[in-house]
């Protein structure tokens, strides 16, 4: 019995182990994930802002503003309008300058005009197809002029690409680092019981029949970590959530769950894939080939 226990316990340590690297390997991957979903939905969130300006006349009636608003919203590419009549938009601009400095008093009349704010999605979020939308309202008769600043929108389309860029090349890199610490932590699991895989071969044990166990196993042990890196990712959500934090308030509990489920698909597939390649590795080698 005392035999058996010497033998037993450091399998089940090695697996312990085994385990809890490929688990902290997916949580690693995981907050990599998170941060990727945060920084595309930040992107997404900033290029739905940016859009043009509607000017109207002075004397623009309010049927003409709704014909307006109504025609612009129907256009493909268009978010959301905002209407601000002049009223709204002085006391935007005495906020801003101050109450040393009444606009009111200088000019004796409100000299803004009804605007009407056009925020675009997206994918429209550029110069040229924010000009295709804005050139045919500047043309009505009831709008005076249409700003936008195409330099702005080309400045922040420029860095919001250069930061997409680096957190892909970031992603791929700690992807790639991912599968081959996990691999080789399955392959040295299988390697410690290279010589158990000989004699298998030794009385007559088929491939297939040999393999099936590792393969089980490993495939246990990837469904047990990405159980416990997805335990890991909810509490680091939670935590982070508890916070004012920008960039973790924009991580919803669905995309928790998607990144926590991928996190268990991942540790069963490239468990499971390792230890495909490493039986099959140590089913091929002959008796001296164990040893080196």
């Amino acid at each position: 019995m005392g035999r058996f226990n010497h033998h037993h316990i450091p399998l089940f340590s090695t697996r312990i182990t085994a385990t809890i690297s490929v688990a902290l390997v997916l949580v690693v991957l995981g907050v990599a994930t998170f941060i990727g979903i945060a920084a595309n939905k930040v992107t997404e969130s900033v290029k739905e802002n940016m859009g043009f300006v509607v000017i109207f006349n002075n004397d623009a009636t309010a049927s003409d503003i709704s014909a307006v608003s109504d025609g612009i919203k129907s256009s493909p590419g268009v978010r959301e309008c905002i209407y601000s009549s002049p009223e709204v938009i002085l006391d935007r601009w005495q906020k801003i300058v101050g109450e040393d400095e009444d606009i009111m008093k200088l000019a004796q009349v409100n000299p803004f005009m009804p605007e009407l704010e056009v925020h675009v999605t997206s994918s429209y979020a550029h110069p040229d197809s924010i000009l295709m939308l804005a050139a045919p309202v500047g043309l009505l008769p009831a709008v005076n002029d249409i700003t936008y600043n195409s330099e702005l929108i080309e400045g922040v389309n420029s860095t919001l690409s250069s930061v997409t860029l680096t957190l892909l090349i970031v992603g791929a890199g700690l992807l790639i680092v991912s599968f081959v610490l996990i691999f080789n932590t399955v392959r040295l699991a299988v390697y410690s019981r290279r010589f158990l895989i000989h004699t298998m071969k030794l009385v007559g044990a088929t491939s297939a029949f040999i393999r099936r166990p590792f393969l089980i196993e490993n495939v246990v042990n990837g469904f047990v970590a990405g159980l416990i890196a997805s335990g890991i990712i909810a509490i680091l959500v939670f935590y982070c959530r508890s916070l004012d934090f920008t960039m973790a308030s924009v991580i919803t509990w669905v995309d928790a769950c998607i990144v926590m489920c991928g996190a268990v698909v991942t540790g069963v597939v490239i468990c499971f894939v390792a230890a495909l390649f490493a039986a099959n590795r140590y089913l091929s080698l002959s008796y001296d080939e164990l040893f080196k």
